[in-house]
């Protein structure tokens, strides 16, 4: 059945291997195939005892201390192979191994050797009136002190074996309530390997399934074939067209701007002309007008003259400064801007864009043909993935296994009654030997009670309370059942002892600390022929490393079966989950893909020689010094109103009359030439405008003509360069991309494939309940339930018995103090030879009552 365990796991493995697809590092993306289904087990393999615990842990260290020896790993496994007692050391490492458990059974045995003796010698001793059994007490000083400490030691030794008759009556009744609760942790733990077999299909048709989440995002990749393939040649090619393209159109948008700025100039110097004339003129008037004023006969006066020279030196500052109309014209160069305007290179440019852009479009068109085969070779995949899984018998290997999985939970269950009915057995016989140290309590407890409570220290030993008699009685009664029990519950403990601290240490111990799983997995152990037990059992291959240890781990970390048990001898999943067998197909159909983008025209020749023509244009002979010149010079030679304040302040100093007048009318039309015309030169939106308009045509002019044959030609060397990359190196950027294309399609494979082989480790069968199963019967069942509770059993009887041993002296001492006594001590006034008493047989006082009843007793 553990072949057949495997094989079931092993195709498992298989099947969903079959459906299984890649999983990769994906430059597209991760996918998501989501959880496979699994179903949480019931069963917790761990077992906490409760307060007990504490018990447990207490009869752990004494155990400690009886065997502080390590595992005998060595000696173990030779009895396993059967070569113990070939050598001499063998029987004395193993005598040393046990020497505490050796001495411990001694002593018990010689305890129960020895008891039984002493009692029936004790009693022998007694009838003859030895031992305490003369009825006679000698009258001492310290009788009180003696019989305070006789009860003391009794009372305190009677306690101890109570606390160890109960430690033994808790650890009999674990023991029964832990069995009469197993049956839940069996039928929970058959349920767990029920969900394990059912849900190894459902698990197995989920890893199918999710081979459509693959083949739908290939399918999905293959009908965006032109955003995805295409768009990556594109932007590979698209690092050499796009900036050849771009200068293009930056040299067209030039072209306009440039028309703008020639237009601007001749339109600016047009307005500035006009202003600056008519203000020559107006200017030339003035001059003239002073200078037929200042030829006057009042200027030859001696007081006038001075300064009628004055005023005539300064008459050729009244003249305009900024002369626009000696500045050169554009309009050849505007002429021959227009003539390039023409033709829209802008358009062109487009035009080249568009066809580029369309390399998406031309990669659907002709790779359609091929796209259609790869998702052939897709679905024939699948198909052949499913019809593999289908020839699969897993169905029937699971169906094998619940049936014997059924059969033995029926077994189980039919045989669980007699299990508890045993322990009931079990748990009355170990009733009776506690009730048997309770009987011996019981009269301990009531000889003290009665003993204690009837005493009257003024009676004589002869005339004692019949309350104090029967404590006495009492106390002899438990000191008889002592001698008559003591030496059965021994036999029973040393019995215990030697098979439930055994099992502790060779076990328990081992089992916790895997030692036990190490010497299992020696090397020829179980086999002599075998290496390794296990593989040889599953595989028939016995050199194949598979360990107790590591199957065990595994399952407890609920790892699945197939890398627990090293199903890959059986089924190598990696052989059938090789990638190139479901991807070569679709490799050679992706390799196939040919694009051809020949028919992209970045620029053609009429773009070129457009752009020839402009950088021809002649805009670079423009004298854009001479304008910038003018541009920043002001309007007048002279501040108008300076001079104008100037000649009225001379004409001040001439003698008034005529010619004072007509200089000062002068000055007032000079006034009205500053604010009609000067300023509004200065001010005016319409002159303010111009002048800048004209300064930033000028300078833009400058800038675009600024080694602009040399710019022209390094863009269309850039557009040849970016045509010749599309006419003749397209392909190997095509075969670069259409590679990568294709590791991402089969990046999907991989990603599914390595998610399915993770999931077979990790999820699939995972057999966390066969560890379960394994720590249920040794851990929880055989050590927790069984071992733990039949050590604290011994540990609590046989505490109490070697304590009987105390109790049974102090109980035979304090009895003496209790009991009747048929004679006493008498004293006299006289000393005699018999030191101040006399015997029976001299002068005692016979006691008829109490004779009577030693008789009976």
């Amino acid at each position: 059945m553990a072949v057949e365990l495997c094989l079931l796991l092993l195709l498992f493995c298989g099947s969903t291997i079959s459906e299984v697809q890649p999983i990769y590092k994906p430059p597209p993306g991760t996918l998501d195939f989501g959880f496979v289904p699994t179903k949480m087990y019931d069963t917790g393999a761990y077992h906490e005892p409760g307060p007990i615990g504490i018990l447990f842990k207490i009869v752990h260290a004494f155990l400690y201390l009886v065997q502080p020896n390590a595992f005998p790993q060595d000696l173990i496994r030779k009895l396993a192979q059967q070569k113990f007692g070939n050598t001499q050391g063998d029987y004395q490492k193993a005598i040393y191994y046990e020497i505490g458990f050796i001495v411990s059974a001694a002593l018990g045995l010689l305890f129960v050797l020895l008891l039984p003796l002493v009692g029936l010698c004790f009693c022998m001793c007694r009838c003859c009136d030895n031992c305490g059994g003369e009825m006679h007490q000698r009258q001492k000083k310290n009788a009180d002190c003696q019989r305070s400490c006789f009860a003391t030691f009794l009372f305190v030794a009677s306690l101890i074996i109570s606390i160890g008759v109960l430690c033994a009556y808790a650890a009999n009744q674990h023991l029964t309530n832990q069995v009469r609760g197993a049956k839940k942790l069996v039928n929970s733990n058959f349920k767990d390997l029920k969900i394990f077999l059912n849900d190894t299909p459902t698990q197995i048709d989920y890893l199918v399934s999710q081979y459509n989440t693959t083949k739908d995002k290939a399918l999905s990749d293959l009908n965006n074939v032109g955003p995805l393939l295409g768009s990556r040649v594109q932007e590979q090619l698209g690092k050499e067209v796009r900036p050849a393209l771009d200068a293009a159109l930056t040299i067209a948008g030039a072209i306009r701007e440039t028309k703008e700025a020639l237009e601007n100039v001749s339109v600016s110097v047009e307005v500035l002309q006009e202003g600056t004339e008519r203000l020559h003129t107006n200017l030339t008037d003035v001059k003239m007008h002073l200078n037929n004023t200042l030829s006057d006969a009042a200027c030859s006066a001696a007081q006038a003259a001075s300064t009628c020279n004055i005023i005539r030196n300064s008459l050729n500052q009244l003249n305009i400064n900024a002369n626009f109309s000696g500045l050169p014209g554009v309009s050849s160069e505007l002429a021959k801007v227009n003539d390039v305007l023409k033709i829209d290179l802008s358009s062109l440019v487009q035009k080249g864009y568009a066809a580029f852009n369309d390399t998406p479009d031309l990669v659907v068109n002709q790779t359609r043909n091929i796209l259609s085969d790869i998702k052939n070779v897709l679905e024939s995949i699948g198909s052949n993935i499913t019809t593999f899984t289908k020839t699969l018998p897993v169905q029937k290997v699971l169906a094998d296994l619940t049936v014997y999985l059924t059969q033995s939970e029926a077994y189980v269950q039919d045989y669980f009654p007699l299990v508890e009915q045993y322990d009931f057995y079990r748990w009355l016989g170990c009733l009776i030997l506690c009730c048997m140290v309770v009987l011996i309590l019981v009269f301990y407890y009531l000889g003290l009670l009665c003993g204690t409570c009837g005493y009257d220290k003024h009676a004589s030993p002869t005339t004692r309370g019949c309350i104090s008699n029967t404590g006495g009685n009492f106390l002899m009664a438990g000191v008889g059942f002592s001698f008559l029990f003591s030496w059965v519950l021994m036999i029973v403990v040393v019995l215990t002892f030697i098979t439930g601290g055994n099992v502790e240490k060779l076990v328990c111990e081992p089992f916790e600390d895997r030692t036990l799983f190490k010497v299992l997995d020696t090397p020829y152990l179980l086999n002599q022929h075998w290496r390794n037990y296990l593989s040889g059992i599953l595989f028939k291959n016995p050199n194949i490393n598979l360990t107790f240890e590591k199957v065990y781990s595994d399952c407890k970390e609920n790892k699945g079966i197939y890398t627990s048990l090293h199903l890959e001898h059986l089924f190598n999943i990696n052989e059938f989950l090789n990638i190139s067998m479901y991807t070569e197909d679709v490799a050679l159909k992706i390799e196939h893909i040919q694009i051809n983008l020949s028919k992209i025209i970045l620029l053609d020749e009429m773009g070129k020689e457009n752009l020839l023509n402009f950088s021809s244009s002649g805009i670079e002979g423009i004298n854009f010094a001479a304008y910038l010149t003018e541009i920043n010079k002001s309007v007048t030679k002279v501040d108008l109103l300076s001079f104008a304040n100037d000649l009225e302040a001379r004409a001040d100093q001439l003698p008034k009359g005529a010619l004072e007048n007509a200089l000062k009318g002068h000055a007032n039309s000079i006034r009205m030439i500053h604010n009609q015309q000067v300023v509004p030169l200065e001010q005016a939106m319409k002159y303010v405008k111009a002048r800048s308009t004209l300064n930033q045509s000028i300078r833009l002019l400058k800038r675009t003509s600024s080694e602009l044959v040399g710019k022209v030609k390094n863009v269309i060397s850039a557009v040849n360069t970016a045509q010749l990359l599309i006419n003749n190196n397209a392909s190997l950027v095509i075969v670069q991309e259409t590679k990568k294309y294709m590791d991402t399609i089969i990046g999907y494979f991989e990603q599914y494939v390595e998610w399915v082989k993770e999931s077979i480790a990790m999820e699939v069968a995972a057999c966390k309940p066969i560890a379960n199963v394994i720590d249920t019967a040794v851990d929880i069942f055989l050590c927790s339930y069984i071992t733990d509770s039949v050590n604290t059993f011994w540990f609590g009887l046989g505490g109490s018995s070697i304590f009987l041993i105390p109790a049974i002296i102090f109980a035979v001492k304090l009895s003496k103090y209790y009991r009747r006594m048929d004679t006493e001590d008498v004293y006299d006034d006289t000393e005699n030879g018999n030191n101040g008493y006399h015997k029976e047989h001299l002068y005692g006082v016979h006691n008829p009552v109490f004779t009577s009843s030693v008789e009976q007793w």
